[in-house]
């Protein structure tokens, strides 16, 4: 099976790695360094999202305000032969979505999520079209808690559709959680699939496979030949990756914890593509170290 199709049928079953919709977290800081194995390129980011639910008059509804923002900073040593200079390296996005949600019978909630953001590297004069992306989810989800706690049981199932991106349809939203010991829990679908130990209240490990991502526009199209002698234009800029790590969280309260996470990439992809999202350049497709650490809040 061809590199790119593994990568296609992992998005269908992992995308989205920013999939919120089923999300437990209030609030999030966190720094990301993945350095690229056999060049001097490398991908950090630094990112700060929150989840602020605002309650309704109708009991159980919620209006939920998602800001978030990025900083991508992907740099590249490597020569890239462009006929343009500029700052290819950095990236900021600035992203909101609203969302809301309410019961229903039998212990299902319906959401909804509608929202946009700025995804650019803003080396020209000001804001572009193509510097937008457009965001919406449906999804449900049906919680359990047991009498015997800490069981628990969550399904979360539903669709997402953004554009720009590099499949243009909407993408299932599947993910399956159960605390089944007080020792121990899973979970299976997006944005990642975990088992998680706990020692006690305050420390928990978990080894898990998960998605990551970036996408920005480049304001300034590049321009180069390629070893064909065609001419390919440059005009966004992505990352992919899929990892499998070993995760550590420190509980200083019930719901105010520190992580630290590191693995390897399972598959590993930097490229520059066309507006019609084809690719133009693969800069990177080595696998490589992972690290991701920060500090959220929960539910």
């Amino acid at each position: 099976m061809k590199k790119k199709n593994v990568i296609l049928i992992c998005i269908l079953l992992c995308i989205f790695f920013k999939i919120r919709s089923q999300d437990t977290d209030l609030a999030r800081i966190e720094y990301a360094y993945i350095p690229q194995s056999g060049s001097d390129n490398v991908y950090s980011r630094f990112r700060a999202s929150f989840n602020y639910p605002i309650k309704l008059k109708e009991e159980g509804s919620y209006l939920v305000i998602s800001p978030q923002y990025r900083y991508n900073n992907l740099k590249i040593e490597d020569g890239l032969l462009f006929e343009e200079s500029g700052d290819l390296n950095a990236f900021h996005t600035i992203g909101l979505e609203l969302g809301y949600t309410f019961k229903l019978k039998n212990n299902w909630r319906f959401g909804a999520k509608l929202g946009g953001a700025i995804s650019s590297n803003f080396e020209g004069s000001g804001l572009e079209a193509d510097d937008l992306r457009y965001a919406g989810s449906l999804y449900f989800v049906k919680s359990y808690k047991g009498k015997n706690l800490p069981k628990t049981s969550r399904l979360v199932i539903g669709l997402r559709y953004a554009i720009p991106a590099s499949i243009n349809f909407p993408l299932p939203i599947i993910n399956y959680y159960k605390r089944f010991h007080p020792s121990w829990s899973y979970s299976v679908g997006t944005p990642k699939s975990s088992i998680k130990y706990f020692f006690n209240e305050k420390n928990t490990i978990q080894t898990f496979v998960s998605l990551d991502n970036f996408y920005g526009n480049l304001q300034n199209n590049r321009t180069f030949i390629d070893r064909d002698g065609q001419t390919k234009i440059a005009e966004n800029a992505s990352m992919l990756t899929i990892n499998a790590a070993v995760g550590y969280e420190y509980y200083f309260t019930e719901h105010l914890l520190l992580y630290t996470y590191a693995g390897y990439t399972l598959s590993n992809e930097i490229r520059l593509r066309d507006n019609n999202q084809e690719n133009v350049l693969i800069i990177n497709d080595n696998n490589t170290f992972y690290f991701r650490s920060g500090i959220k809040l929960k539910i």
